[in-house]
């Protein structure tokens, strides 16, 4: 019997590949998408992107998306109530297991792992530990394609946003 999943969708590249992994494996049933969604500004808390293009990118990978609206600001204690009543519909439907495109920030992960904790739901990490160079180039050859949203001012120039996520701009 197939596990049932849940995909944490963040809109961005990692988690396209964390799905498009889990999608290859034949042990696994992906049945939605869930983000969390800054009420006030309508958009991915994670990445700022417009719920419009979430819905758009939902619609095309053809899994249903749950939204899950976060105040601005959000408190540990105020985000932590609203994911516990999610975990709790999604025990109700009996998912098995929480996916997320986490990468390498350890502490992020064992958050993750520790808020699941009790609850029969585990958190899975398909592409952890990947080295970023190598996963950008996979992404790019298999035609994973992304727009530069949002930056970190400190480690990138604010010009790359709204780049196309390709080999020119591993090159920049």
């Amino acid at each position: 019997m197939k596990q049932k999943i849940l995909m944490s969708w963040s809109s961005g590249k990692d988690s396209a590949w964390a799905l498009q992994q889990l999608l290859q494996n034949p042990n696994v049933e992906v049945v939605g998408l869930f983000s969390t969604i800054n009420k006030d500004a309508d958009r991915v808390a994670m990445h700022g992107v417009r719920v419009e293009l979430l819905e758009a990118q939902a619609a095309s990978i053809d899994l249903p998306l749950e939204i899950i609206e976060i105040p601005d600001p959000c408190s540990n204690i105020d985000y932590e109530s609203i994911m516990s009543d999610f975990i709790e519909t999604a025990k109700k439907k009996h998912i098995e297991c929480i996916a997320f495109g986490d990468l390498y920030l350890e502490d992020i992960r064992r958050y993750r792992e520790h808020q699941l904790v009790g609850t029969g739901i585990e958190a899975i990490f398909p592409i952890w530990g990947l080295d970023t160079d190598n996963l950008s180039r996979t992404l790019i050859d298999n035609g994973i394609k992304a727009v530069i949203s949002c930056v970190d001012s400190k480690q990138l120039s604010e010009d790359f946003v709204g780049r196309k996520y390709n080999t020119n701009f591993l090159q920049d």
